[in-house]
């Protein structure tokens, strides 16, 4: 069956996309609201929202919501992204209603208790620092500051500790209905259900939602810089990187299949290079980060102390050597690597409920398959190179690192060798 977006009247729109083979279905609920929102003061509020929506609504105690979902073998979930907040079922295919139910009831009926308040902030800290205390974590906000200074997108999901221990439960209140409007969600299925009841009970289960949509959001702008932290540790983690593009520029797959081709599996060759034949790291790849409006290309490693010197030269040398020259088999695997994990990703009803949610807030439709393997087959080597030799001339670097550093070259010479 063909997936579906209807609007209702309140502005919610209500994907479908029947799985009429499979036992199960999965809903989702995503929000156009994420770090990237917040104003300084209150830089980790969508992060705190997201678990205490799940901490007692008028109807259900904290128990209660999550007693209700694994009585009867389901699974529930949210998670908290710069850009958007996704709140989560899985079921077996005749407790759709019931997934529906509890996601409606805590977006909706939270009543942010201040004992729940208490104890949930004791929770978060316990993440911060959990995050704090793993390298190769915490050096991803070390990157993202260093790339987006001074600017929400820049600040790390979680917030600070100083900022969470102060955030109250009208601050809580105020930010849900500031933000969580019906023109701004998407309610998204996946699975083997009927698409006219899950409509009908969407429509009356969501009845509480406000219309209005609040579009305030700040520009996110890629500066560059450094970030580091000196620690007695094994290992350094690094994170190189550069300005990337947004998801709708004309770039976007050739930067893709650049990643893929540089750092994007066993066959890549940051990989071939930097570990098989040089024996510098355990882990080495690059990855593409895309915002509606810009993004971020970074390189991460885990290296030694004496091996740092050497790492570094040797990645900026097989930029340069990709900015030069692609084979058509190189970019032959890299498409096939990445059509492979689309059409397998199809089989997970969590998968598709994700994609079709993540193109709802991007594009405000559903993207075909079809649309995107298309794309994909267009990048030819001349693209690869264009990509990379367009993303190099800007030349601002981003450098994240923690870790035993006094092998690392300062920024100015690292940032010359790119």
């Amino acid at each position: 069956m063909t997936v579906t977006v209807t609007k209702l009247d309140s502005g919610l729109r209500v994907v479908c996309d029947v799985m009429p083979h499979v036992e199960t279905v999965t809903v989702g609920v995503w929000t156009d609201v994420g770090s990237r929102h917040e104003r300084p003061d209150q830089n980790g509020l969508s992060h705190m929202l997201e678990h205490m929506a799940f901490k007692g609504t008028e109807r259900r105690s904290a128990r209660d919501i999550a007693e209700v979902v694994e009585n009867v073998g389901g699974y529930l979930n949210a998670y908290t992204s710069r850009e958007h907040t996704t709140y989560y079922a899985r079921l077996l295919k005749d407790d759709l209603p019931l997934g529906l139910n509890v996601l409606a009831d805590i977006l909706q009926h939270s009543v942010f208790d201040n004992q729940e308040l208490e104890r949930e902030r004791g929770v978060i800290i316990q993440e911060i620092g959990q995050s704090n205390d793993t390298p190769d974590d915490i050096v991803f906000d070390y990157f993202q500051e260093a790339a987006y200074p001074d600017q929400p997108v820049g600040r790390p999901i979680l917030g600070t500790v100083d900022l969470v221990n102060n955030f109250s439960r009208n601050d809580l209140s105020d930010y849900m209905a500031s933000h969580y409007k019906a023109e701004q969600m998407v309610v998204v299925a996946s699975g083997n259900f009927d698409p006219d009841r899950f409509i009908e009970q969407t429509s009356e289960e969501f009845s509480s939602l406000e219309h209005a949509r609040d579009t305030a959001n700040d520009t996110a702008r890629y500066q560059g810089g450094v970030k580091s932290q000196q620690r007695d540790l094994e290992q350094v983690n690094l994170l190189i990187g550069f300005e990337g593009i947004a998801y709708d520029d004309p770039d976007f797959y050739a930067a893709q299949i650049m990643s893929m081709i540089l750092g994007g599996g066993m066959s890549s060759r940051l990989f071939q290079e930097i570990r098989e034949k040089r024996g510098l790291v355990y882990s080495i790849y690059s990855f593409m980060q895309s915002y509606m409006d810009g993004g971020s290309f970074a390189i991460h490693a885990g290296t030694g102390p004496t091996q740092v010197a050497e790492l570094v030269p040797v990645v900026a040398g097989e930029m340069h050597a990709l900015s030069q020259s692609v084979t058509a088999q190189e970019v032959h695997r890299a498409c096939a690597q990445m059509k492979a994990g689309l059409l397998m990703s199809l089989e997970s009803t969590t998968s598709r409920m994700e994609q079709l949610g993540r193109q709802m807030m991007i594009f405000g439709r559903p993207v075909p398959h079809a649309e995107i393997i298309e794309k994909i087959d267009q990048v030819d080597e001349v693209a690869v190179m264009r990509y990379m030799d367009r993303m190099l001339s800007d030349n601002k670097l981003s450098l994240a690192a923690v870790g035993p550093l006094g092998a690392l070259e300062d920024y100015d010479k690292i940032a010359a060798r790119f």
